[in-house]
């Protein structure tokens, strides 16, 4: 990890500390709040006015203090008045005018609001972290035929370096000595590991399968394909949207005008109505009540929880209400093909064994050969004869691990060669698949050969099929007016046989982390609203560049921090839910605030026309917030 890296990691893992706690602590003062919002009541009811007053003040200062000096604090680092401190103000206007309750509920709903936007807001923090953890603090530098360990900061442009086998890859570079299989996924998101030599390229972060390497250097730590991802995570994590900056202008502009009118009414009436100085203050305590906007903040903040919930229990996990709210106004989605749209893992799709051979029986012998290797391909072929075959593996008679081509073994005198078409002949494999092997390798297969004393005897497809739900979630996303589209680092030719059997719209194959971020650009300046599901780190910068990021519940860590929306139960068919759940909560939430705003300003109306006392305003701003929760609530429905 360079220097540059370590002071970030310390401070994201303070601040990760900070925000922990932090909503808790909010969380628990709302409830304190609450509490003593009831006692003030009850204190009130039974005539202990001093007693009730009290809590009332407690409930003020306890519920009231993370907003207040989160308002302060932006008030004056942007020079600009905001919602939160319009807040203080409508709660003191209100004790000042003697409706404790009305101001103490005030902040109560402030205070619970802020401690869930807390808690649900900020995470970018964290997958950055986590992409820091697969980035190795040292590798092994050779100089002038002796190891020394050092730093990877330390590395330099030419240097050479010893890669074992199970270790990640500490800088990009080209390999100069040795054989070996590469897991890229957290680069491609290639399912399949790479068989590498000389002159090969590998990538910081990615994983040191089976043979020892000498790699030279290309690039320091900071020019890394690794580092760009964790740049692009922050770059696409730091933007706001349209909606944000929209939210914050008009929070702005709420505030200033209100504001406004309130001190207006403390003297204009006063000289050009007549009114005397007692009604002019009363009618401005009365303004500065019913145009606080808790009707408002009611309209969105149940009507989100409410869609929240809903899809919590049926496997969709939403991190904010924005994500849930943009999921309605999706016009493309994007998937990533490894782990999403297939299964991630490699089966056996087809075995073909030449005539007067027992299939079982070669099969279950080239199992017990391929046990010895923890190759992908061969640990599915043992996976398969374990499920399909009742017997037990065994041991051969000697082995030998050609790295990047398969195996050799001797097996009861018999001479056995496991790998791929050029390890046993290509011509040989050709004539023997007769004609079959072009066929599966369109539809995406990974041919294994098996040779005995020189003759092939077998051939085993696998491939990394598509989930059996894909093809049903494809199509209902077609139906509700969505176009589908498949990221993958794949070969054109694998991502051509994916994307029919899946039926998406179109593909983009062989994309690195970096090219699958500019297809996303690309895709949202075309469509505007975007969503890009994946799992895998190499997803990550991806989704943080979507209007909405979508991972599986069985990803990685990173991307499941870095998405907006989780598929706990890996369920694709959830995402035709979830928009139609958005569709369900932006339609009542557009009620809400259409009736909100009619209610405010039926209030301020007559309050101008001197129609309204404090009473029945009270009543009237209670009630509409007490009817738009109700309305909310019917999202909790199914």
């Amino acid at each position: 990890m360079s220097s540059e890296a370590k002071p970030l990691v310390k401070g994201i893992q303070k601040v990760g500390v900070l925000e922990k706690i932090k909503p808790h602590a909010e969380l628990v003062a709302a409830g304190l709040s609450g509490v003593l919002i009831a006692a003030g009541w009850l204190f009130d009811q039974y005539g202990n006015g001093a007693d009730s007053i009290i809590a009332y003040l407690l409930a003020f200062v306890i519920g009231g203090f993370a907003k207040a000096k989160e308002g302060i604090e932006a008030t004056y680092e942007n020079k600009e008045l905001n919602v939160e401190m319009l807040m203080i103000f409508a709660a003191v206007g209100s004790a000042i005018i003697g409706y404790w309750t009305e101001g103490a509920v005030l902040i109560f709903i402030f205070a619970v609001s802020g401690a869930l936007e807390t808690y649900t807001m900020n995470k970018s923090n964290k997958e950055i972290s986590s992409l820091m953890k697969l980035q190795p603090e040292e590798a092994l530098l050779l100089k002038n035929g002796i190891e020394q360990r050092v730093a990877v900061s330390e590395l330099l442009a030419g240097d050479h370096i010893l890669i074992k086998p199970g270790e990640r890859i500490p800088s990009d570079g080209i390999i100069t000595k040795g054989q070996t299989n590469i897991d890229e996924a957290a680069i491609t998101g290639e399912s399949m590991p790479v068989s590498k030599a000389d002159h090969a390229e590998v990538f910081a972060g990615t994983v040191n399968m089976t043979g020892a390497i000498t790699v030279q250097v290309t690039k320091t730590s900071k020019d890394t394909l690794f580092h760009k991802i964790i740049e692009l995570v922050q770059s696409a994590q730091s933007e706001k949207s349209p909606s944000q900056l929209f939210i914050e202008r008009f929070e702005g502009t709420y505030v200033k005008v209100v504001l406004l009118v309130v001190i207006s009414m403390f003297f204009l009436p006063y000289f050009l109505l007549g009114w005397s100085w007692q009604e002019s203050f009363y009618r401005a305590m009365i303004l500065l009540v019913v145009a606080s906007p808790c009707a408002l903040v009611a309209s969105i903040m149940p009507a989100t929880l409410s869609a929240i919930s809903n899809g919590a229990r049926h496997g969709i996990l939403v991190k904010g209400g924005v994500h849930l709210e943009n999921l309605s106004h999706l016009e493309a989605i994007a998937f990533d093909k490894t782990g999403t749209l297939t299964k991630g893992k490699p089966e056996i799709t087809e075995i073909v064994v030449k005539e007067g051979l027992e299939k079982e029986s070669l099969i279950w012998k080239a199992a017990s050969i391929e046990s010895h290797s923890n190759h992908p391909l061969a640990q599915t072929i043992v996976k398969y004869v374990k499920q399909h075959i009742n017997k037990d593996l065994f041991h051969p008679d000697s082995l030998e691990d050609v790295p990047g081509w398969g195996v050799k073994a001797e097996l009861n005198g018999e001479q056995w060669k496991i790998g791929k078409a050029s390890f046993v002949g290509k011509e040989k494999a050709d004539i023997f698949a007769n004609g079959m092997a072009k066929e599966l390798a369109i539809q995406g297969n990974t041919l294994v050969f098996i040779e005995i004393n020189g003759e092939l005897s077998a051939m085993i497809a696998m491939k990394d099929v598509v989930r059996e739900e894909t093809k049903l979630a494809i199509d209902h996303l077609k139906k509700q007016g969505i176009r589908t589209i498949m990221l993958t680092g794949d070969s054109e030719k694998t991502a051509r046989a994916i994307a029919a059997e899946s039926h998406v719209d179109e593909y983009f194959a062989e994309c690195l982390p970096e090219e699958k971020v500019d297809r996303l650009k690309q895709l949202k300046e075309k469509y505007k609203t975007v969503a890009m599901v994946g799992d895998g780190i190499n997803d990550a910068p991806a989704l943080a560049t979507a209007n909405v990021g979508i991972a599986m519940g069985e990803g990685t860590d990173v991307a499941l921090e870095t998405a907006d929306i989780v598929l706990m139960k890996n369920d694709l068919p959830r995402i035709s839910e979830a928009i139609r759940l958005s569709q369900r909560m932006n339609k009542i939430i557009k009620q809400n605030v259409i009736f909100s705003i009619t209610v405010i300003t039926l209030l301020i109306s007559s309050n101008f026309f001197q129609m309204l006392d404090l009473p029945f305003g009270v009543i009237g701003h209670e009630g509409s917030t007490i009817l738009v929760i109700l309305n909310s609530l019917r999202l909790l429905r199914s």
